[in-house]
């Protein structure tokens, strides 16, 4: 997975427009989409990143104050989520269910880490899945040659300039099930509005509570910037640390270069078990084994506990223990 960048969401009727002539058209290479591109990485992933070295510099001012550590912490968490658990497990995958405030607000909160429309995440996180480190993953680190040249080109690519142009996945094709909630194609269609709320709520709290203009200011960005800058890197070494290096429990298919990460588990939501989800996409867990850090799956498993989620879906111990005898014999036979 990956920080799955799209263009604005004002195109996205746009694109199913064009697509209806051919729905089996798996991707969309054009000029009018790659303007789109350009102009969201430059605004919600290269704009963070200057901010956020603006706020480490106010910090020889003043150190970061409680009001602002709780409003990162506070919107960390829920963008987090509305990722994680919303617009990767809940909505691309389908791996549970919820009524239709938790949807909404799942998908809300998603956009709020401003890495594109939910329908349009998902669609590009879906043919990411179906190529898998082979031609058509648009942010595979692996498709840049295998000398040190070509890796770090490729790891750069996969981390971060991907989102500037790439070909975009028909959302006709790969989200038509989610082209067809109505809930989710209003909340995408005011996408700018959920990002511009995602900067406004922490400026506006922390100008409040602290009774000042500098308040407003550190909210902003701490609240703002930096809280999109972490969570976006976070989501972004998905594609570019956990498709070169890591632990393989599984084997998906000979391209898959997935791999896992405990210390990506414990600060992404539980997404750092990459390869385990390659293996099980259609699964709640990542993790697969309680004692796996695992927040999302976590946060699921609790409003399942209040009516909140249905259907959660995890494969039971012996289908996961066969595949892993599996993955160990196809290991085997390849080290012969």
């Amino acid at each position: 997975m990956r920080h799955e960048n799209a263009p604005m969401s004002d195109v996205e009727s746009w694109l199913a427009d064009v697509s209806k002539g051919d729905r089996r058209r798996r991707a969309i290479d054009d000029p009018y989409l790659h303007k789109f591109q350009r102009r969201h990485f430059l605004l919600y992933n290269v704009t963070p990143g200057a901010l956020s070295l603006v706020a480490c510099g106010l910090l020889f001012v003043r150190p970061v104050s409680a009001i602002d550590g709780a409003l990162f912490g506070a919107l960390w968490l829920m963008t987090g989520l509305g990722i994680s658990a919303g617009y990767h497990r809940l909505f691309t995958h389908k791996s549970w269910d919820a009524p239709r405030l938790v949807r909404a607000t799942l998908a809300v909160w998603g956009s709020m880490a401003g890495m594109g429309p939910v329908i349009s995440w998902a669609a590009i996180h879906r043919r990411h899945h179906e190529c898998a480190d082979g031609e058509g993953d648009m942010h595979s680190p692996n498709l840049h040659g295998k000398g040190a040249r070509g890796r770090i080109r490729g790891f750069i690519h996969a981390h971060f300039t991907w989102m500037a142009r790439h070909p975009y996945a028909n959302v006709a094709f790969y989200a038509p099930d989610l082209l067809r909630d109505r809930t989710l194609v209003w909340i995408g269609r005011r996408y700018h509005t959920w990002v511009a709320a995602g900067v406004l709520v922490p400026t506006l709290v922390g100008g409040l509570v602290s009774g000042s203009w500098w308040g407003a200011l550190t909210g902003f960005l701490w609240g703002g910037a930096v809280r999109m800058w972490v969570v976006g890197n976070s989501i972004w070494a998905l594609n570019s640390v956990l498709h070169t290096m890591g632990s393989r429990r599984f084997q998906e298919h000979p391209t898959d270069e997935s791999r896992n990460s405990w210390l990506l588990a414990l600060f992404a939501w539980g997404e750092g078990w990459h390869n385990n989800h390659h293996s099980f996409p259609a699964s709640a867990s990542f993790g697969l084994d309680w004692y796996r850090a695992d927040l999302s799956y976590w946060f699921i498993r609790s409003l399942a506990l209040v009516g909140l989620a249905s259907d959660v879906r995890v494969p039971s111990r012996k289908k996961i223990t066969d595949y892993e005898n599996e993955a160990r014999r196809n290991a085997a036979d390849g080290a012969l």
